[in-house]
């Protein structure tokens, strides 16, 4: 009797463990079918475009090589040597720094550690996370119980979402909406304070990620009572007030670089709640004002740290780059404009990695569109300190530090997005591949080869186990004049410039898209009527001999001054109607660092000549010259390269009259 029921013990434990097995292939084999986009709940506005969950897009070709460039640098090892990223974070239960970095960091880190597949920073992102996932309070609180400030908390529950997303880890939705419960009951006596006040549309994001997989009402309350206590970004960009640079006694969060960029997104995030047609124009006004007072060539605007003008001697925070690309992904996911892809483009393509070592392993604080030399001074800043623009660990403050690693892997997530009516949506290009389930919940995957933004080919391959007919918008580029669209060979008509071409059609599995964008070079007039010279989404600046000097070493990574080594005040020759013919385009192959002066594959001859006249001052560049100018140097040929290859640089250039 006792041999008969012990038996039946161990059957019944060898069939409870063949469930489990069974259960946990059955989810492993579900986790490896795409998913697809979560749309909107009513009664949120729908969105042009919804974002596909992480993992739905992975890099190839010169982009994947990026992000592992990322990950074999400062991102992949920071924490290492870093204090406020070491051990005793606040954010791993230890006493040290508490607030915004450990958040800032993971923002970027669990994309990046998905995004390659790096099982070592996947190890890593899962150490912060998990604490942060077993370590709530009773009462709902999350994080370190020393922190009382809303705003990290912010920062993490971005992460939160898009470990969810990457993981399917069950712990996220339970704790978020406890946090969100908690938050709701005690924010009218611990309302928003100095940063959460202008950050509140953040907050809102993770609010409305969790209503559209909840449908719980009274997270739309708590979003209610957050626009209430944030800052109108809504009227600042209406009428903007801020048109010159900042003198000290003007300052505020409201001129604050950082806080600008970030608030381009508050409009379009609020429209969904709101739906109210000034909300929905925000974003636009918000491109158009700061491009207005404050616009650089590279696609940013100046403020170092506050709202800086037009000169292309001011900087721009690296900060300042990472969360304005932010704000234009969710910008294009809500409203579906494909002028924000063009300018996403544009500052991922030459303002991100232009303020980067070619490794990766040194950032700048600020960068200048005209930087001729890199070094330890004082520089006409609004408020920032002698080390900004020097490339290092922790050049200025440590914000960035924390902060830069989210731009790459953040921009390849958001290359592909999501149609309301179950298609897939190109709204960047770059070689990737995105996997989602489209119409009939079927699995498709299209794979995308090019070297863009270097070359104007894109070839997208669709691969799917069954013929499924389903919607692809590709975003025509609105400098790609002549652009066209073929389709296994067949060349479709219809195509505008900055406009979506939609293709619907039964697709099978080996059809191929072939896009080309001719790159045409354009001259765009800027600050003193100078010229930038623009090829596709590509802006261009003098290549300068460069003379590194490191001056710390911190672990393994490095503090360097950079100077110039070859003359760089030149004025354009290009004729009275700025012609574009005056430019000799040489093409190379794309190699693993294209962002750095040796490793550029496209160079740019121009003619021009010197100016003697124009020489340093305060350590920058001296006062533009308004042009045309004259000059009786002789002629030269000068080389133009990538504004993202160039750590020194001459970007707004003078032209001469002849």
């Amino acid at each position: 009797m006792h041999i008969s029921s012990a038996l039946n013990l161990i059957r019944v434990k060898l069939s409870f463990l063949v469930c489990l097995t069974l259960a946990a292939n059955a989810a492993q084999s579900l986790a490896a079918q795409p998913a697809g986009a979560t749309p909107n709940r009513a009664p949120l506005q729908p969105n042009a475009f919804n974002l596909l969950p992480l993992t739905s897009v992975k890099p190839r070709g010169w982009l994947l090589h990026q992000l592992q460039l990322q990950a074999n640098g400062l991102s992949g090892h920071v924490d290492e040597f870093w204090p406020d990223l070491g051990s005793n974070s606040g954010w791993l239960g230890g006493t040290g720094e508490s607030w915004e970095r450990g958040p800032y960091f993971l923002d970027g880190l669990v994309p990046l550690a998905y995004l390659t597949g790096d099982e070592r920073l996947i190890a890593k992102a899962k150490k912060w996370v998990d604490w942060t996932l077993a370590n709530p309070q009773a009462d709902g609180w999350i994080g370190p119980a020393r922190n009382t400030d809303w705003w990290p908390n912010y920062v993490m529950l971005k992460v939160l979402t898009q470990y969810e997303e990457a993981t399917g880890d069950p712990r996220v939705i339970p704790l978020m909406g406890k946090y969100f419960a908690f938050q709701a009951q005690h924010l009218s006596e611990r309302p928003l304070k100095e940063w959460a006040i202008y950050r509140w549309h953040d907050e809102v994001l993770s609010i409305l990620w969790l209503y559209n997989r909840t449908g719980d009402q009274s997270l739309l309350e708590l979003a209610r009572k957050l626009q209430v206590q944030g800052h109108n970004w809504q009227a600042q960009f209406a009428d903007y007030p801020f048109k010159d640079k900042m003198d000290k006694s003007q300052i505020s969060l409201a001129t604050h670089g950082v806080n600008n960029a970030m608030g381009m997104k508050a409009g379009a995030v609020w429209w969904l709640i709101s739906g109210a047609p000034q909300d929905r124009v925000s974003p636009d006004q918000a491109v158009a004002a700061l491009d207005r007072f404050h616009g650089q060539p590279a696609g940013v605007f100046a403020a170092d740290e506050h709202m800086a003008g037009r000169d292309p001697t001011q900087g721009t925070e690296l900060c300042t780059v990472v969360e304005e690309m932010f704000s234009l992904e969710m910008d294009m996911s809500i409203l579906g404009e494909p002028s924000l892809g063009d300018r996403l483009e544009r500052i991922a393509y030459n303002a991100l990695p232009g303020t980067f070592t070619p490794d990766m392993w040194g950032h700048q604080f600020d960068q200048q569109a005209n930087q001729v030399i890199s070094s330890l001074a004082n520089r006409r800043w609004t408020i920032n300190f002698a080390d900004s623009n020097i490339f290092g660990l922790e050049p200025n403050y440590g914000c960035c530090t924390a902060n830069l690693h989210q731009g790459w892997p953040k921009f390849v997530a958001h290359l592909w997005m999501g149609t309301p009516d179950h298609g897939l949506a190109a709204v960047a290009y770059g070689p990737s591949e995105v996997s989602s389930a489209v119409a009939s919940g079927t699995p498709v995957s299209i794979r995308e080869e090019t070297d863009y933004p270097f070359r104007e080919t894109v070839t997208l391959t669709v691969e799917t186990a069954r013929p499924v007919k389903f919607p692809l918008a590709l975003r025509i580029p609105a400098w790609a004049s002549g652009a066209t669209v073929a389709v296994n060979g067949a060349a479709l008509s219809g195509v505008e410039t900055g406009q979506f071409y939609r293709v619907e059609r039964e697709w099978q599995s080996g059809d191929r898209v072939e896009l080309r964008f001719p790159m045409h070079i354009v001259n765009s007039h800027g600050y003193n009527n100078s010229l930038a010279v623009e090829r596709g989404p590509l802006v261009y600046s003098l290549k300068i001999g460069e003379s590194w000097y490191k001056i710390k070493q911190t672990g393994p990574a490095a503090d360097w001054e950079v100077y110039p080594t070859t003359p760089w005040n030149y004025a354009l020759v290009i004729g009275k109607d700025n012609n574009p013919n005056a430019f000799e385009v040489t093409e190379t192959p794309v190699g693993n660092q294209p962002f750095s002066p040796e490793g550029s594959p496209v160079e740019i001859q121009v003619k021009a000549r010197r100016l003697p006249e124009w020489q340093i001052v305060d350590d920058s560049a001296g006062p533009l010259p308004t042009s045309p100018v004259t000059s009786k140097q002789p002629v030269e040929t000068i080389s133009l390269i990538p504004y993202g290859a160039a750590k020194l640089r001459i970007t707004a250039f003078p032209y001469t009259s002849d």
